[in-house]
């Protein structure tokens, strides 16, 4: 399919929002090799009772996300709890340990090759840089060994709503003054990230193998879509082709 006849100007973009997993890193080769950590788990404990409880959880986030709730944050455990007829508590305990700290160990191992250099480059031509994830982001930024200057979840106090809902987005704008039209939303999926940003009328690319009729789409950090920006101070000598 071929790409819409819609370019980035970089020097009409002041503010690069990203999505984190998936956008950031290779979210399928992370859950390899957590797959091999769960089935060693589920060997060692004789039960699929933590496998069979993180994939009701993430399907009640998808489900919850796409009827856009506003109190998805305890009824994602609690229904979770009774679908799969355990405690709310018990819920709670296995996606804290699965999804939110036992990745950490191996994300840093799946980041996507350019991603460092373009995060330097962005930052260092004074663009801001935000993170927007349905899912807690400090921690997987840090152990990704990236820095935001704004970094925005669907659990925060004041968001509470998962994307497509634009909430999260417009705390984003509010917090940097930036008008969504001198923006740019990078994600990998079109039903979450490109239909968020499309809700605010901001400009979005997605990570993807295939062209679509909806946005600019991109394979690699290193494609010629995000070279002006790394070449503008590979020319001023600020930044050498080997950091991207």
């Amino acid at each position: 399919m071929k790409q819409p006849n819609q370019s980035i100007v970089w020097n009409n973009i002041d503010l690069v929002v990203f999505d984190l997993d998936g956008t950031l890193y290779d979210q399928r080769r992370l859950r390899t090799r957590m797959a091999l950590n769960l089935l060693h788990d589920a060997m060692r404990a004789r039960s699929l009772k933590t496998l069979n409880v993180l994939r009701t959880f993430r399907q009640c986030r998808e489900a919850m996300a796409e009827q856009m709730l506003t109190d998805f944050m305890d009824r994602q455990f609690e229904v979770t709890a009774r679908l799969c007829g355990c405690s709310v508590v018990y819920v709670r305990e296995v996606v804290q340990e699965w999804i939110e700290r036992r990745p950490l160990a191996h994300i840093g191992a799946c980041r996507y090759s350019g991603v460092e250099g373009l995060f330097h480059a962005l930052r260092r031509s004074g663009r801001t840089i935000a993170v927007y994830s349905d899912y807690p982001a400090v921690e997987k930024l840090k152990a990704l060994a990236l820095k935001a200057d704004f970094v925005v979840s669907a659990s925060d106090g004041d968001v509470r709503r998962m994307k497509p809902d634009p909430a999260g987005l417009h705390k984003i704008l509010g917090a940097t003054g930036v008008d969504a039209s001198r923006s740019l939303m990078v994600g990998d999926r079109f039903d979450r990230d490109w239909a968020v940003a499309n809700r605010v009328g901001m400009p979005a690319i997605i990570r993807s193998a295939r062209g679509d009729p909806r946005c600019r789409t991109f394979q690699s950090y290193h494609d010629a879509l995000f070279q002006p920006v790394v070449q503008s101070l590979e020319k001023s000598g600020v930044l050498t082709p080997s950091e991207f």
